[in-house]
Parts: structure tokens; sequence; C-alpha cells
């Protein structure tokens, strides 16, 4: 199962926004929303949250990329996230993710018994290209108890 098809079996919001996962690597996640008039905004385009979601689920899909193999000793969870709407999107759009930090770096942290903390960064795309969004989340490993 590719981390696409386990974020979606998985996240009922992946399911229910029809995201697409296209690249899932611990270095970059690329997820595309198809356009969907049910999730369109006033002025035609892809309801901010509908966008939040998916620049969300590419952090989250490199997140599980990057640190599958931690999982067992390790629960992701998001602690916070800030997005800046920059151009009007329209039709199909694409959110492409990118870890801030070294995978070795945070997976040393977790060794220290530490909770690390890292942000992934994502850019929101239309079809053209013009960046519509830009999003941060940064990201913890909880350890487990």
């Amino acid at each position: 199962m590719t981390v696409g098809d386990m974020l979606v079996a998985t996240v009922p919001m992946a399911r229910t926004l029809n995201l697409e996962f296209l690249e899932t690597t611990a270095e970059r996640a690329v997820v595309r929303m198809p356009d969907q008039a049910e999730y369109h905004n006033h002025v035609g385009g892809p309801h901010a949250g509908a966008m939040f979601t998916l620049a969300e689920s590419a952090s989250g899909a490199i997140v599980i990329a990057a640190f599958g193999d931690q999982m067992s000793r390790a629960v992701p969870l998001a602690v916070k996230a800030e997005i800046g709407y920059k151009k009007l999107a329209m039709g199909v759009v694409t959110a492409t993710a990118t870890l801030g930090r070294p995978v070795a770096d945070v997976v040393a942290e977790l060794d220290e018994g530490k909770r690390p903390e890292f942000p992934v960064t994502i850019e929101i795309q239309r079809a053209d290209g013009a960046v519509t969004g830009e999003m941060t989340v940064v990201w913890t490993l909880r350890p487990n108890a």
C-alpha cells in the first residue's frame, strides 16, 4: 500500500475531497485536488477550507513517507499551521510539500527521548503554475508512552 493509498483509506477528508497523491517521498509530496463544484466558494474556485485540507494532506503524506519507520514508537501530530492565500485559485489545484529539517536530525532527537518538532512547507498552485497559496505546518513526533 502506498502512502497515498493509506491516507485515502484512513483519513476521511482526503477521501471526501477525492485527493490524488501523485508523489510521496521523504523529500517531497505532491497532491492534486480535482475541480469539484461541490467544494467551490462564492467566486467559483476551491473553498479555502478545501485548499487547507489539500495542503495539510500533502504535509501529512511527506511526514509518513519520511517517518513511517518510526510509527511503532511515535505518533505524528500537527502542532500548528499557517496558510496564506495569494491569488485566486480556479480549477485543479496541486499542493507540493517539502520537509524543513533533515530526517536524521529529527530521528536523533527522538532517539534522545525528546519530542522533535519540524516544519513542512507547502505551495499550492493552479494548473497554469501560478502560486495561489503557501502553508507551513509544524509537526511533532510524540513518543509513545
